[in-house]
Parts: C-alpha cells; structure tokens; sequence
C-alpha cells in the first residue's frame, strides 16, 4: 500500500498515490492553460478589431461631416446668389443629408457585422457604394438603418423638384469660379487633409 501521511480530521495519504494524481492535477492545469490562452488570444484579436473599427467609423463620420458642410456651403451660396433657388437648394441639401445619414450608418453596421462591405483600402470615399437594390433591401428592416434607407430609397425613386435642372446649373455655375467658392474650398480640403491624415490598421 505504501507509506502513508496522515493529515487532520483522520486524511489519509498514500504517497505511492500521489505521482498519478499530480500527473492528472498537471494535465488539466495544461489544458486550463491552454484554454485560458486561447481565450486571451481571442480577447486580444477582438479587443484589435474593435480598435480598428473605432478608428474606421470616426474617419468615415469626419468624412461625412465634412462632406455635408461643404453641400450646406454650396447650397447657401447658391441660394444668395439666386433667392429664387432657396427652395430647390434646401431640397437638395436634405437629399444630400438623407444620403450621407445612411452611408454613415450602413458603415458602422457594415464595419460590426460585415467588413468586406467597406473598402477601407481605397479612398475614404469609395469605402461604401451602395446600389439603389441593396437599398432597398436595407428599407424591408425594422431598425434605424432601415429606417435612414427608407428615406434615402423614397428621394430617389420620387420626382425630382421643378427647379431641380436650373439648380444644377447654378451649382455648375458657381464651381467654376474658384474665387467664389474659395473660403468654402478651403475648409473642405482642410477637413479631408485632416480625414486622409487618420491612420487606421
């Protein structure tokens, strides 16, 4: 039986026990290791994408905000310099804040549960395209993005504003003379220098 060792309170152990023990007590510390490691692993790659992701979505957002300020400028411009076009301009500046709106939210929902969606390699503003199809799927779902998808399907399948052709010339108009625009030109290309500045793994 081998030599033995009491304890306390009448344990017994048999030392000629105690390697099999220890070999069993080894082997599930190396597997608890083991899966403690993984799960560590795993942490750390989930915790790396979701830094990643965070950084995405904040350059993309400075995007936008820098996207839909230049359209307000644009538009406010337009609208000074023909009071005729205020109302059509206002028309336009909301198409283009419904537009932006789902972009911004279809890349954060893309960035979580789709990443292939987004082409983070290419420049900020060729990360999402999104085709009038898979808007429209977008629309059949019952959650902020589909309500902003909705919205954005509506503007393009509905009649385009009675003004809609002479505010497009106006804009043209007013693009091609650069001093007109410059103050709003700079503050744009400031922005999208500071959005091409954001790196992001």
């Amino acid at each position: 039986m081998g030599r033995t060792i009491l304890f306390g309170l009448g344990v017994k152990v048999y030392l000629n026990e105690v390697p099999s023990r220890t070999t069993k007590n080894n082997n599930s510390k190396g597997k608890i290791m083991k899966r403690l490691s993984t799960v560590l692993l795993m942490s750390v790659v989930s915790a790396s994408a979701y830094a990643d992701n965070t950084c995405f979505s904040q350059k993309y957002d400075a995007y936008i905000d820098a996207s839909l300020n230049w359209y307000a400028d644009l538009t406010k411009l337009t609208s000074e310099r023909n009071p005729d076009l205020a109302e059509v301009s206002q028309w336009f500046l909301e198409g283009r804040q419904h537009h932006f709106a789902l972009n911004r939210a279809a890349v954060h929902y893309y960035l979580q549960h789709d990443p292939s969606k987004v082409a983070t390699t290419q420049h900020v503003e060729s990360w999402l395209k999104l085709e009038q199809p898979e808007i429209k799927q977008l629309a059949t779902r019952s959650d902020e993005l589909g309500k902003l998808a909705s919205v954005t399907f509506a503007d393009r399948q509905a009649t385009p504003h009675p003004k809609n052709y002479e505010l497009r010339s106006a804009l043209a108009d007013l693009l091609s003379h650069p001093k007109q625009i410059e103050s709003a030109l700079n503050r744009y290309n400031q922005a999208i220098e500071k959005v091409e500045a954001m790196k992001c793994q």
